[in-house]
């Protein structure tokens, strides 16, 4: 739930996902829709999906408990198969986010750009020769490379910070190239490969008998298949519009949107399989998706 979000956003999400699903065997039995649900308002909804597809495989399989069997679970990459298999299981191997990129980045005082995967794995190599070099200094007194991980994700996270590093107080000052140089404030460096996108759209919001019309996005759509949006205006062409509600922002990577909301006649007429009725208590039960959310949310139904 971490990757691509706050601790702050995530920390609801966190408990009532935990309180639902408690073990990996609840979550592995659970259906799609329902963890979908639980999930909405996150975001990035393929690490849903992937979880429970990892439950299924751990509830037959077991837990694995070295990186490259955590590395084969659906949606386990590089980062979580070595944070997991450091801190939970003892195996040597460097965790490198975002955090320990920028304090390597800024000991070796390196510029180059950690958008690049090339440079993202040499600087994962220099992190890795770091934990080993650490293990093999202390001996025995290290029972885990996971305290090794945490250290780094801790030291990134509250000192080497992205504005205004806490050079003074930094455990690595005397060993930090950047820190000599004077050039900490300017790294690492992350170039902007893709401008970003301004695209304007209209969601519509039609109620009948206390209910909100929703069209479920198709099974084989590209981004978010299965859940329910509200539709636009060229999904019910004939729609009169009758009100204007307001508009909302929101960003998917590089695509900037503003939606503006409107409220729009009951179609005449038979719907197409896509679209169902549901009443406010529904909503809660369904994969919705954050556009959908946002806009019944401005619209008063939320």
């Amino acid at each position: 739930m971490l990757q691509q979000t706050r601790v702050e956003a995530v920390l609801p999400y966190y408990e009532r996902f935990l309180t639902r699903f408690p073990t990996v065997a609840a979550l592995a039995a659970a259906e799609e829709d329902e963890v979908l649900a639980l999930w909405s308002g996150l975001g990035y909804y393929s690490r849903a999906r992937n979880l429970r597809r990892a439950a299924r495989e751990i509830a037959i399989g077991g837990f694995p408990r070295d990186y490259a069997g955590l590395r084969a679970l659906p949606g386990i990459g590089d980062y979580t198969a070595a944070a997991i298999a450091s801190v939970a299981f003892g195996r040597p191997h460097a965790a490198v986010d975002g955090n320990v990129l920028r304090v390597v980045a800024r000991v070796e005082n390196d510029a180059s750009d950690i958008s690049s995967a090339t440079v993202r794995r040499r600087f994962g190599a220099i992190a890795q020769e770091w934990l080993e070099h650490s293990v093999r200094a202390v001996g025995k007194a290290v029972r885990e490379p996971g305290l090794f991980n945490q250290a780094m994700m801790e030291l990134g996270a509250t000192v080497c910070l992205p504005k205004d590093p806490r050079c003074a107080v930094c455990p690595l000052a005397a060993v930090c190239r950047a820190r000599g140089e004077g050039t900490a404030a300017q790294l690492p460096v992350k170039l902007r490969r893709t401008a970003p996108v301004a695209i304007e759209a209209e969601l519509l919001v039609v109620r009948h008998r206390g209910r909100v019309l929703l069209r479920r996005r198709d099974a084989s759509a590209r981004r978010m298949a299965g859940f329910w949006d509200l539709p636009a205006p060229e999904d019910l062409p004939q729609a009169s519009v009758e009100k204007f509600y307001g508009t909302f922002r929101h960003t998917i990577t590089h695509h900037h949107y503003t939606f503006k909301v409107l409220a729009a006649e009951p179609p005449r007429g038979r719907l197409a399989p896509a679209f169902r009725w549901f009443s406010p208590e529904q909503l809660a039960r369904i994969p919705l998706s954050t556009t959908a959310r946002k806009g019944l949310k401005l619209a008063g139904v939320l």
